[in-house]
């Protein structure tokens, strides 16, 4: 759970300690620091800093958060598990400061990748539906409010759905 220059650093760290094994004729650890430089790496790129992001989010401290998450150079290469929290933080801090599209951005790419739960996917698709009544488009927010219902488990979910519906059916007549 380091941040990204922490990283860097146990890398380096690591990989010259492999060089001065190998130097000494140190075989095996220098094996064992290059294949902890590798994990690092691997580390890196596949986990990055979502789980340190997601420690500042849960404390509601979006401006650090969002700084963490500016670290990630690159979220496509991202695991699956990590990309979902990675674009579902990015799309509640965007909700967060009135940029509604780059919120709906974020939350259709977040519902494509598996979050904690059933519900927490729910929750993404309410989000998405709350953001097409913003837009006053009322197909989509019934379409969005069949998917989060199926996959609701929550009374409360179920009740924001239930609203949802109600508001999107008053925009369509």
């Amino acid at each position: 759970m380091y941040n990204k220059l922490g990283r860097y650093v146990l890398m380096a760290i690591f990989a010259l300690s492999a060089l001065v094994s190998f130097y000494f004729y140190q075989y095996q650890l220098a094996l064992i620091s290059a294949t902890l430089s590798a994990f690092i790496l691997w580390s890196h790129i596949k986990q990055s800093s979502v789980l340190l992001a997601s420690k500042h989010f849960k404390n509601s401290d979006y401006d650090r958060a969002e700084q963490v998450l500016n670290e990630v150079d690159r979220p496509d290469m991202l695991s699956k598990g990590r990309r979902g929290f990675y674009e579902f933080m990015r799309a509640n801090i965007a909700l967060k400061r009135d940029q509604f599209d780059v919120a709906e951005h974020h939350f259709q790419i977040a519902s494509r990748y598996p979050l904690g739960g059933k519900n927490d996917k729910a929750y993404v698709l309410i989000h998405l539906a709350n953001l097409a009544l913003r837009k006053k488009d009322s197909e989509r927010a019934l379409a969005y409010t069949e998917k989060a219902k199926e996959l609701a488990t929550s009374s409360r979910a179920i009740d924001i759905i239930t609203t949802i519906e109600k508001e999107a059916k008053k925009l369509a007549n």
